[in-house]
């Protein structure tokens, strides 16, 4: 690291405090703050969307996956996703933005109060919370080992650079400052990965690479399916993250609840998915190519590192970085902003009398307040994630594999189609699927796909089964009502002056 890298890495950080401050004046009460007042642009929102769905991790994690594994990476992880977003784009990604116009939402987990029951909406909310809590500080300590492994310095310096940062930016500016830092971190990730494509295409001899590498790679790397990523593996994925990807992963939710309407909440969907069909082509070839440029790795998740430091001239590789810190920067302050909703909207006011009903000036002062804890408690995880030990990674696993189940009764929960799945549907489904969680885990030795997919299939089954079972019982007519509103294209949502008031 030079000192131009450094210079880099310090005008990238200034520009988004300067984007948090600049956003201030657009947040005038807490419906700014969470859901910029419903008049997020559908192309702003589908680059938010398409950033905020990968971290830090891809350029680690998938870099070694890349290295071992292969093209497998892309058919295995792009594709669902492309997949998914796609489809969730006319089934699910309108019916949030609907969502917001109908009830006045504020977070994901706020209409789960009148779908089911509060006891249901605390119960998703909470595991919601802890999950993100844990998930987030795991992400802090990862970007403080990807700046100690470019320069050297300590761990917790990385953690406390870019956490300090996003700590300023998302309590000053909210979602505002989240989605136009989004966008500076679209552009860094775009311009550094451009650069990164074309000087391997150049190292590995010009256009023609893109093809003949696969000649000179085990011949394993150029198959779609590479063990232990099946078509089995695949078909499970694309399930698991139609679900995350379209609200299970609440901060993706937030995206859609802030479009102004279902349409354009629909074309920030289909932004998204034709990012993520395109941009893992880019991005993922010099993970490809490394094996000829770096044989023999014994780490091959520090090979789009060690490509970086290898073939990138000074001022490029602070680029570089910056462009590794945006990918996990955007998703860990969209998770604190989508968190601080939930505990603003959902939590507290179950909790105490004093939170409810708050005029917008006091409910976005107490945003702002649940944003700073929030944050500064994962600092404080990510800080001192080493003396957790594997306790960390333990509490991660338990509390990540509560995100599959929750989805289930999130999402189906906004299809007429289930609505005779109640709040006892709901509680069964997310206890089944923690409860199979254990059983592929500790019980049974499983195939990757089975220990995958079996807990969200598991509460999937149990959702619906129940539902079944209550298809002789009245649904309530403000169930019924709000389901028939979200189900509705724009038009007819505009013509219906009918509000419904959730019941708490």
């Amino acid at each position: 690291m030079s000192g131009l890298d450094w210079g880099v890495i310090i005008a990238f950080f200034l520009l988004m405090v300067v984007i948090g401050f600049w956003s201030f004046n657009k947040v005038q009460g807490s419906k700014d703050f969470f859901v910029a007042g419903g008049k997020l642009p559908w192309w702003l929102g589908g680059i938010s969307h398409h950033v905020g769905g990968y971290s830090g991790a891809v350029f680690v994690a998938y870099a070694g996956l890349a290295y071992t594994h292969g093209f497998s990476l892309y058919v295995w992880w792009a594709i669902p996703i492309v997949l998914s977003v796609i489809l969730g784009a006319y089934i699910m990604a309108p019916r949030w933005s609907k969502l917001r116009t109908k009830l006045d939402i504020e977070s994901p987990t706020e209409y789960l109060a009148m779908r089911y029951n509060v006891p249901t909406q605390q119960l998703v909310a909470w595991s919601g919370v802890l999950v993100k809590l844990f998930d987030v500080g795991a992400k802090w300590a990862a970007i403080g080992l990807l700046l100690n492994v470019f320069t050297g310095i300590p761990i917790v310096y990385g953690i406390l650079l870019s956490g300090i940062v996003s700590l300023i930016y998302i309590t000053v500016g909210g979602i505002w400052a989240d989605l136009w830092t989004d966008f500076e971190q679209f552009i860094v990730q775009i311009v550094a990965g451009i650069v990164m494509f074309f000087v391997v295409l150049s190292q590995m001899g010009g256009w023609g690479s893109i093809t003949g590498i696969w000649d000179k790679l085990p011949e394993a790397n150029s198959q779609p399916f590479n063990e232990p990523y099946t078509l089995g593996y695949v078909l499970v994925f694309v399930f698991i993250v139609f679900f995350s990807y379209n609200g299970g992963t609440w901060n993706l939710a937030a995206r859609y609840i802030a479009s102004p309407s279902g349409n354009e909440a629909k074309k920030s969907a289909l932004f998204s998915g034709i990012l993520y069909l395109v941009w893992p082509l880019i991005l993922f070839f010099p993970m490809w190519a490394a094996p000829l440029i770096l044989p023999n790795l014994e780490d091959p998740t520090q090979s789009y590192a060690l490509l970086t430091q290898e073939l990138l001239p000074a001022g490029l590789i602070g680029l570089v970085l910056a462009s590794l810190f945006a990918a996990t920067m955007s998703m860990t302050s969209s998770d604190a902003n989508t968190i601080s909703a939930v505990i603003t909207r959902d939590i507290l006011p179950v909790m105490s009398g004093k939170f409810k009903g708050l005029d917008q000036k006091k409910s976005l002062k107490i945003a702002r307040i649940v944003t700073f804890t929030f944050t500064f408690l994962t600092l404080i995880i990510g800080i001192f994630s080493d003396n957790f030990g594997g306790v960390l990674g333990l509490l991660i696993s338990w509390f990540a594999a509560l995100v599959g189940p929750v989805s289930i009764p999130m999402l189906l929960g906004l299809l007429p189609a289930f609505k005779y799945s109640d709040s006892k549907a709901a509680i069964s489904s997310i206890i089944a699927g923690l409860a199979m969680f254990a059983l592929t885990k500790y019980g049974v030795d499983w195939a990757l796909y089975v220990e995958l997919g079996a807990p969200i299939f598991t509460s999937g089954l149990v959702f619906i089964g129940l539902g079944l079972l209550n298809r002789n019982k009245p649904v309530k007519p403000e169930i019924e009502d709000m389901l028939s509103a979200i189900s509705k294209s724009d038009e007819e949502l505009a013509k219906d002056s009918k509000n419904i008031t959730p019941s708490l």
